[in-house]
């Protein structure tokens, strides 16, 4: 599946430019409108306006709870939300077709964090002061933070993080004989589910969860998808580096996977909730997914899908290595809040992020929304560790994350990635990391098509 192609450095950042220069030559409508203004506020027309009303795009529905607290304890502004779409690429391609159109009502945004380089590098967010930066990287984890610059620039305020854990039914770990008090690592646990005739569930589909899946295997092993991931660069000067000893560790273990009796049916076509589902069949054995699944067993078991019992059987540890004596570089997601670079109130726009993101916000989130907090200090809070007993290993996993590459051209690495890596029966790791850095530089500088 062709990703949509990433905006080239100069791409529509001249026109938003555009758009905003044209409202300076629009000078005179200006002055004829801001006379009506005043004439209206004599008259006391302007009388109850109110504070400037700030609009966050959120892409949870549960975001917008938090809203009224803010919107309480400060008398200078209002926000109200817009939904965006429920994919990641849905939420790039609207957000991207706004900004571009240099459109003053986004506000503040929940970004997620690979396509924050591609927004920033078309001057589309407003930069965070270093004094702003120095506030809000206070007290984050250190996976959160990193994803949230960009040429050593911050553009999205840490607000939630994400990584993905190793679940296991303790019932089949036991009868493999594997210790998952202490780590393990991919061969491992494809062999424990050979061994008790169970499966590994892992997310093979053509999508940005594969991406997800490469990325932490080459981190994992010591590798990195890009050379220097995070600097701003011209397309045609960024390099691959996924043809490595760990883009081959990463072929490796996907082919070995997906041509073992533990691959689940439909391997090439999973994602999150297809993993689910096979981890809470008859033979699920292990699974590699995100937090959610834990909140998601007890609708099961609330609807009568899985049996009252299901829980006591499963456990959790940190996301498998490749390496035995080399600990994880853990998968990594979140969103940040990124504030528009042509919005009529930015001043008023970090104030409101100011408390969108704060500790009793993000504390608030998590217990409603089950999406792992940015700020460590939220880990030591009584209730979100009821409810998360697995919160030490999110906690741990969000300071080891291995970050998906900070590239303006994600779009384009992701979907060579994936076309790349799929599907995992036909890698090789002879070929495809040398097959797949050749077509992503020549993507890059536009001499192949994706």
């Amino acid at each position: 599946m062709s990703q949509p192609r990433s905006t080239p450095t100069g791409g529509p950042a001249p026109t938003a430019r555009r758009q905003r220069s044209g409202k300076s030559r629009g000078a005179t409508a200006a002055a004829a409108a801001a006379a009506t203004a005043l004439l209206l506020a004599g008259c006391g027309g302007n009388a109850d306006a109110g504070p400037p009303t700030l609009t966050w795009y959120i892409n949870n529905p549960a975001q917008g709870d938090l809203i009224e607290r803010c919107n309480q304890e400060s008398d200078s502004y209002n926000i109200e939300t817009a939904l965006l779409p429920n994919d990641a690429a849905g939420q790039r391609e609207q957000l991207l077709r706004r900004l571009a159109a240099g459109t003053s009502s986004l506000d503040i945004m929940s970004v997620d964090p690979p396509y924050m380089a591609e927004l920033a590098n078309a001057e589309f967010l407003r930069p965070f002061t270093d004094e702003e930066r120095a506030e809000f990287s206070d007290g984050v984890l250190e996976g959160p933070l990193d994803q949230a610059i960009f040429g050593d620039t911050m553009y999205s305020a840490p607000f939630y993080g994400n990584t993905q854990l190793l679940w296991y039914h303790k019932s089949v770990a036991e009868e493999a004989g594997l210790d998952m008090s202490q780590p393990v690592t991919w061969d491992q646990i494809i062999k424990a589910a050979e061994d008790t005739d169970t499966t590994v569930a892992a997310q093979g589909r053509l999508n940005e969860s594969l991406m997800v899946w490469v990325n932490a295997l080459v981190e994992s092993d010591g590798g990195t998808i890009l050379e220097d991931p995070g600097e701003a660069k011209p397309a045609d000067e960024i390099r691959a580096a996924v043809d490595s000893p760990a883009g081959a560790e990463a072929a490796r273990i996907m082919n070995t996977l997906a041509e073992s009796p533990a691959a689940p049916p439909a391997l090439s076509t999973a994602g999150e909730e297809e993993s689910r589902a096979e981890f809470q069949s008859d033979n699920g054995g292990f699974m590699v997914n995100w937090p959610y699944v834990w909140a998601a067993f007890d609708a099961g078991i609330e609807d009568g899908s899985l049996p009252p019992d299901f829980k006591k059987d499963i456990g959790w540890a940190r996301y498998p290595r490749v390496k035995p004596d080399v600990p994880s570089a853990t998968p990594l997601g979140g969103i940040g809040l990124s504030i528009g670079a042509f919005s009529e109130h930015p001043d008023l726009a970090v104030e409101a992020v100011r408390c969108l993101r704060s500790p009793e916000s993000q504390t608030a989130y998590m217990l409603s929304a089950g999406d792992p907090a940015a700020a460590e200090e939220v880990y030591d809070n009584p209730e979100v560790r009821d409810k998360f007993p697995m919160w030490q290993e999110i906690k741990e996993g969000l300071i080891d994350a291995g970050p998906r590459p900070i590239t303006a051209y994600y779009g384009d690495v992701t979907g060579v990635i994936q076309q790349g890596y799929h599907p995992p029966d036909t890698l090789n790791p002879e070929t495809t990391p040398e097959r797949t850095a050749e077509t992503l530089e020549g993507v890059l500088s536009n001499q192949q098509l994706l």
